[in-house]
C-alpha cells in the first residue's frame, strides 16, 4: 500500500497539470476543435496533454545527457522540438479515427501546430522549475557550482565531489553528473554546508554518510547511494577527530 501511495503522490503534479492544461486548452479550442463539442474536446486535449506529459519525461531523459553544458532553456527547447513528434502522430491518428485523416502534405503544419503548444508548455515548465529552484537554493551552495549543474539537480542535496581529471563528478540526492570545473573550486562553492574533503580526488557532505569502516589509517565512506568515497591516510586523522569515524 505504501508503495502505491508512493507512486500517486509522485503522479499527482503531473496529472494535475495535465488536466489544467488540458481544460484550458480545451475551452479556447485551437484550430478548430470546438466541433466536437462537449465534454469530446475535453477528452481530446487532457489526453493529448497527458500524453505529452508521459512522452515529455522520456524526451527528457534523451536529452539529458547532451545538456549538461547547455543553457538552461535549451533543454526545454530541445525536448519541445522532440515531443512534439510522438504528438503530432497521435494528433494524426486522432483525425484519422474521427473520419477525417489529414492529406500526407499537410503532416508538416500539423507538427508546426503542435509544436506552438509544446512550446508554450515547455516555457511555462520552465519557468515553474525555475521559480522552484529560486524557492529552494540556499546560500550554502554557491552560484560558481549550482550554475553548471543540470536543472534536474540544482534543488538536490549536494552529496559528494570527486575530481576526474579536469573534471568534477557531482554526487547529489537525486543522481550524479560530470561538469567541468576544478576541485578546489567546488569545495569553496559548498563551505556553507557540513562536509569535509577525504581525499585528493574527494569532498564529502555529512548528510550524505550511510556507513563508514576503518583500517589501518585509511577508511572507506558509504554514501547513501553506495558510493564509495576513500579517506586518504592525510585527511584520516581530521575526520577522525571531527567524529566521522
Amino acid at each position: 500500500m505504501a508503495g502505491v501511495l508512493s507512486i500517486v503522490r509522485k503522479a499527482l503534479p503531473s496529472a494535475v497539470f495535465a488536466i489544467a492544461i488540458g481544460t484550458f486548452l480545451a475551452f479556447l479550442a485551437p484550430y478548430e476543435t470546438g466541433a466536437l463539442g462537449w465534454p469530446a474536446v475535453w477528452f481530446y486535449w487532457t489526453g493529448l496533454i497527458a500524453f505529452g506529459v508521459v512522452c515529455g519525461g522520456l524526451a527528457s531523459r534523451i536529452v539529458a545527457p547532451f545538456a549538461t553544458d547547455w543553457p538552461e532553456w535549451l533543454p526545454y527547447l530541445a525536448v519541445s522540438v522532440l515531443v512534439s513528434i510522438p504528438i503530432a502522430g497521435a494528433v494524426i491518428s486522432l483525425q484519422t479515427l474521427l473520419g477525417t485523416m489529414p492529406p500526407v502534405s499537410v503532416w508538416p503544419t500539423v507538427y508546426l501546430f503542435v509544436w506552438v503548444i509544446s512550446a508554450a508548455v515547455s516555457a511555462i515548465s520552465y519557468f515553474v522549475d525555475r521559480s522552484r529552484e529560486a524557492g529552494a537554493e540556499t546560500p550554502s551552495v554557491g552560484r560558481a557550482l549550482l550554475d553548471k549543474l543540470p536543472v534536474r539537480l540544482k534543488s538536490a542535496e549536494i552529496w559528494a565531489l570527486e575530481s576526474e581529471d579536469h573534471y568534477l563528478r557531482v554526487h547529489t540526492s537525486s543522481g550524479d553528473a560530470l561538469i567541468l570545473m576544478r576541485l578546489v573550486d567546488a569545495i569553496a562553492a559548498v563551505e556553507g554546508l557540513e562536509g569535509m574533503q577525504t581525499h585528493r580526488s574527494w569532498w564529502v557532505a555529512r548528510v550524505a554518510i550511510e556507513d563508514a569502516a576503518a583500517s589501518g589509517g585509511r577508511a572507506t565512506l558509504t554514501l547513501k547511494d553506495k558510493t564509495q568515497a576513500p579517506v586518504s591516510r592525510s585527511f584520516y586523522p581530521a575526520l577522525r577527530e571531527a567524529g566521522w569515524l
